[in-house]
């Protein structure tokens, strides 16, 4: 018999949510509860998982239990159990000895399981997690440095400045040898944290691991799963199933790529009207309906995925933290130069905001853009190898200019947003298809027939615009062109949308 079914036979003076006031630290021993069984030989080592209900998600305890050979009982007390060996968080070593036996006619043997159990112990927090919620406290901590050297310095009297400025000139030489070796450092950590990116064998900086990340992206996946928890589509709802059949071509059409096959693929399609789709390092994919409806064919939507895949792919989420925790380590230096010269508080803080946003305008929003661009490239080449037609990619990012134009959407350049235009993203795939296209046919997919997409739209585009010159000769009001609906003849709704890729034939 094992643990499990000697619990289960157990009375009902002793039920099993007792197990749950147990799971509380007490810092000492509890009775857990009587174990009668008729054969006490048959009880073997085991474990028992407790599940505690409450407002929040049900959390499974492991005790580990460690039956005891019988021991005689003088029965002056209690027996004395050796110290319980702790086996991690939630898990405990429990010692079962015979207790006295009960004059009852025909009862068992009793068993007294003890527990000790101390409180959890914590976690490491994830490097890229701690560095996140140590970002605000070094700024603050450069800020006080800088302001507090400032203070120092005008409460100097002036013959100590001018020791301090001759004690800064004789010493200038050993003060510049500690900057350039601090520099050297800094160049030294540089170069010996570079990798290569996968597929594209771009050279990149890289402090944080995927391991790292992927606790990171655990706890954001359960932020996401949090906000949109009533906003899931069921896995019967044909979008969902269209979005399932995408990825999983996808997936088994680049499982030569060595990064590709480490990830598990799990869907998640979300009632939102925005048009957005993201996966997190851990491989759990978000599509809003919103894309869904965007999107013409399902061609454009295998491109926008394979889009969203080859981040997770490649990486992007720790190259990017990576750049911005070496960036700011220098950024530390100017804000403490910053509050520490500038003579007044508001001056500082209006240097703070210029040093920041020249950070982010030379820095970060460049380098975002630089990875969009080569996800565009690595998300072209993931859907040429599954014999989707490239040629609709360019096709959506057209798309989406035309109807943002149409809705008098302010046109914003290109430098001020963390993504490339929608027409610098079209001429970019563009110039990409024809590579791509030769990929397809090497992995023996069926020849492309029908028209060009981009043709397609170039017409539609222009019946559009000859539209509307009718509309503006008829007086049409501005109100009244915002309200055009943009409608193509290989629009369709997603779910109608027969996911029937061509399959590449077998040797």
């Amino acid at each position: 018999m094992s643990t499990w079914a000697g619990l289960r036979r157990a009375g009902s003076a002793c039920p099993l949510s007792r197990l749950v006031s147990l799971a509380k630290p007490t810092g000492g021993y509890r009775h857990l509860c009587c174990l009668k069984s008729p054969d006490a030989s048959r009880l073997a080592a085991g474990s028992i998982h407790v599940s505690r209900n409450g407002p929040e998600k049900s959390q499974g305890r492991l005790w580990q239990v460690e039956v005891g050979k019988k021991v005689p009982n003088s029965g002056r007390g209690p027996q004395v159990l050796p110290p319980p060996r702790w086996l991690g968080e939630g898990v405990l070593r429990a010692v079962v000895t015979p207790g006295p036996r009960t004059s009852r006619p025909g009862a068992g043997d009793v068993w007294a399981a003890r527990f000790i159990h101390t409180s959890s112990s914590l976690r490491a927090a994830p490097v890229p997690a701690l560095w996140i919620l140590l970002k605000p406290a070094q700024k603050l901590f450069a800020i006080i440095l800088g302001r507090s050297i400032r203070k120092w310095w005008k409460a100097l009297p002036p013959n100590k400045k001018e020791l301090f400025k001759e004690s800064v000139r004789k010493n200038k030489w050993k003060l510049l040898l500690g900057a350039c070796s601090l520099g050297t450092l800094y160049i030294i950590f540089y170069f010996t944290h570079l990798e290569e990116t996968p597929i594209t064998g771009r050279t990149r900086l890289l402090v944080f691991g995927k391991e790292q990340f992927q606790q990171l992206s655990q706890l954001e996946y359960n932020m996401w799963m949090d906000k949109f928890e009533n906003e899931m589509l069921p896995e019967k709802d044909p979008r969902y199933q269209v979005v399932k059949k995408v990825v999983h071509h996808l997936s088994e059409s680049n499982q030569d790529i060595p990064e590709f096959s480490e990830f598990k693929w799990v869907i998640h399609v979300v009632e939102e009207p925005g048009i957005n789709a993201f996966v997190l390092p851990n491989g759990q994919v978000f599509v809003f309906t919103g894309l869904l409806n965007a999107v013409s064919d399902v061609h454009q939507l295998s491109f926008i995925l394979g889009h969203e895949i080859a981040h997770a792919v490649l990486g992007h989420a720790a190259e990017k933290a990576s750049l911005v925790h070496f960036v700011d380590f220098l950024s530390l230096i100017f804000l403490t130069m910053i509050w520490a010269i500038c003579p007044r508080d508001s001056l500082a803080i209006i240097g703070q905001w210029i040093q920041s946003k020249m950070q982010e305008f030379m820095f970060d929003r460049p380098y975002s853009r630089t990875l969009e661009a080569e996800a565009d490239r690595v998300g072209l080449q993931l859907a040429a190898k599954a014999c989707v037609d490239v040629r609709a990619s360019s096709v959506f990012w057209q798309q989406m200019e035309l109807a943002e134009s149409i809705q008098g959407q302010p046109k914003l350049p290109e430098w001020l947003s963390t993504h490339p235009s929608h027409e610098n993203r079209a001429e970019h795939l563009d110039r990409l298809i024809p590579e791509a296209l030769k990929l397809r046919e090497s992995c023996k997919c069926p020849t492309l027939s029908g028209p060009d997409p981009r043709l397609i739209f170039r017409l539609n585009m222009q019946h559009l615009l000859e539209a509307s010159k009718e509309q503006k000769s008829q007086n049409a009001t501005k109100q009244d062109l915002t309200k055009v609906k943009v409608e193509f003849p290989s629009t369709q709704k997603l779910e109608n949308i027969p996911v029937g890729f061509a399959v590449k034939p077998t040797d």
